[in-house]
């Protein structure tokens, strides 16, 4: 009975003390001139939404969300980049042979590796087309060479139909992340040029045919690979802080439209 009574008057002082917060903010709208119930709901209700608690959903649920988004991201960035350089190779081979690739061996060539790769037709049209077009100049290739952060190197691919642009712009990416930009040879000699296909094989050019042959003769499925890469010959071990710098750089290099592929030798 005593345990009831004390719960009863809790109660009772608890409705006390809220009749009195609502009396005193009734108070408080006369004061003001708002004597009304309608003035007087308002200012109570602005009072309650003082106390609102605002929430959002989080990005990403736990670590391997975000890792999933972000290679995700990374897969987006590599197709876009693979079908922009597609589409320059088409502007390139037909400012050089024609349009036609019955007399352009190297447009059909791109055109084939082009189907292979599932490259969206608008994609090859449009380049088609702008090939074309007046004051619209041929595609040249430029390889510059970064020193990263801890001891790392980079090789930046760049397909450009303006090379003093392309240049500045990457010199401007490397100075604002605080690298720097390495002589020719100072870093491409550690990489060796490969093809690679998403089953993880590696072989050279010339072995090429000779296990995609193999491959299907096996009836194995595999995505074509995107031509040659550049793979480190000694991949260097880097601390966390040299990690996402080097991240970071190569993040905003790739943003550059002029720049294919960014290849570094960071294990």
């Amino acid at each position: 009975m005593a345990s009831a009574a004390r719960a009863l008057g809790a109660l009772v002082h608890k409705a006390s003390s809220l009749s009195s917060s609502v009396s005193a903010l009734r108070s408080a709208a006369v004061l003001h001139g708002r004597g009304s119930a309608g003035g007087s709901a308002r200012l109570f209700q602005r009072h309650a939404a003082r106390r609102r608690i605002s929430t959002f959903q989080p990005l990403c649920m736990g670590r391997r969300s975000c890792k999933i988004a972000g290679r995700k991201d990374a897969q987006n960035l590599k197709k876009m980049k693979r079908n922009s350089k597609i589409g320059k190779e088409i502007v390139a081979a037909i400012k050089k042979g024609g349009p036609s690739p019955s007399s352009n061996t190297t447009l059909a060539a791109i055109l084939e590796k082009a189907r292979e790769l599932d490259i969206p037709k608008e994609i090859l049209e449009r380049n088609i087309k702008r090939a074309s077009e007046k004051g619209q100049d041929t595609y040249t290739e430029k390889v510059y060479e970064v020193y990263g952060f801890g001891g790392v190197g980079m090789v930046v691919e760049v397909l450009t139909d303006k090379i003093t642009r392309s240049i500045a712009d990457i010199r401007n990416v490397v100075k604002d992340c605080g690298a720097k930009l390495a002589d020719p040879g100072s870093v491409t000699f550690r990489f060796r040029q490969a093809r690679v296909v998403n089953i993880k094989i590696v072989t050279t050019s010339e072995n090429y045919p000779v296990v995609l042959s193999k491959l299907q003769e096996e009836g194995l499925k595999f995505e074509t690979d995107n031509g040659y890469e550049l793979l480190p010959l000694n991949p260097i071990e880097v601390d966390d802080e040299a990690m996402e710098l080097n991240k970071v750089l190569v993040s905003k290099l790739l943003e550059l439209d002029d720049v294919d592929a960014v290849y570094t030798d960071q294990r």
